[in-house]
């Protein structure tokens, strides 16, 4: 049983911080190497000393207890931000700047960078649900019925295909479509649900999750703003009033981005005997290598097609 109190901090925080200060710090006297990196330099202390805040607070964590769980992200926050990136071939919302020449450190920053979206969001989740953020949110209760199911599709499939084909006018709804798609799959499949949470009267979930994704928008804004390798929006329309490089209304997308890989994350829990990052105790996978390898395979494979469409479309700017 989780515990709420005082627990000692661990060693991977005090790490955290003390590299989220040096970076900051060198950042500031203008080292050019930690200002192309800076973005990782932050991220990943970030994630350390978040994970740490959780541990103080309820005497276990991912990285403590879990990090069988937390691994799992990783190669998984990688390929769900591709998939966002093969949207922004049609959509051209953003371009990077200053990227490195060499291949292999490049294609290693991307993989290294894009690893933090999920620990990033999740983590943070973990830490505003730990210090009882909404602790009292509840909900009416909605109707059992699965009448939703059809409505959620159809508007899943519009917020798929509307932005490929008009990417000017339907950019946003990307970043709502895989929600409406995958929720009636995790709910008719025994998976955790945020439909089904609501039918039992609570959002909590949910509201951490809006929370979480507007704290690490932020962030990931902020740190963005402040590093050499960065990138820049080109959005149309509400380009205007911006906050470090993102256009004031653009931070409006983080809150569902964050709901949208919370219920992807369950859909692939569905494969494992839905074992989870938020509840990783229960069930224990079975060993498939085989499958395991040909998983590894394809995601392998996907990420390097990606990253070598981002390097023809998406990259604006190289540093040797």
């Amino acid at each position: 049983m989780v515990v709420q109190g005082r627990h000692r901090f661990p060693l991977h925080g005090w790490l955290g911080l003390a590299g989220l200060l040096v970076a900051e710090a060198l950042l500031l006297l203008r080292i050019e190497l930690v200002g192309q990196w800076f973005f990782v330099l932050a991220w990943w202390p970030y994630i350390l000393l978040v994970d740490a805040l959780v541990y103080r607070r309820k005497g276990t964590s991912l990285l403590a207890d879990h990090r069988r769980e937390f691994l799992f992200l990783l190669p998984w926050s990688i390929c769900f931000w591709l998939t966002f990136e093969l949207f922004n071939l049609r959509l051209g919302n953003w371009h990077y700047i200053a990227v490195p020449e060499s291949l292999p450190l490049r294609w290693s920053g991307y993989a290294v960078s894009f690893a933090t979206v999920l620990p990033g969001l999740f983590e943070t989740t973990q830490l505003l649900e730990a210090y009882g953020v909404f602790h009292s949110a509840g909900s009416p209760r909605i109707s059992s019925s699965t009448g939703w199911f059809g409505p959620f599709v159809a508007v899943g499939l519009a917020f798929f295909i509307l932005p490929l084909v008009w990417p000017r006018y339907f950019f946003p709804v990307v970043w709502g479509c895989f929600t409406f798609l995958l929720e009636p799959l995790n709910y008719r499949l025994g998976g955790r649900s945020l439909m089904r949470q609501w039918q039992e009267g609570s959002l909590r979930i949910f509201y951490l999750l809006l929370a979480a994704g507007a704290v690490c928008g932020l962030l990931w804004e902020l740190w963005n703003f402040w590093a050499v390798t960065k990138w820049i929006y080109t959005v149309p329309y509400v380009g205007f009033l911006k906050i470090f490089e993102m256009p004031f209304l653009g931070f409006l997308g983080f809150p569902p981005f964050a709901v949208e890989c919370y219920v992807m994350m369950n859909t692939i829990s569905l494969l494992r005997g839905n074992r989870s990052w938020e509840d990783p105790k229960p069930g224990k996978a079975q060993a498939r290598p085989a499958r395991t390898v040909l998983v590894a395979l394809v995601l392998l494979a996907y990420s390097l097609f990606v990253f070598h469409q981002i390097d023809l479309h998406t990259v604006a700017t190289w540093r040797p």
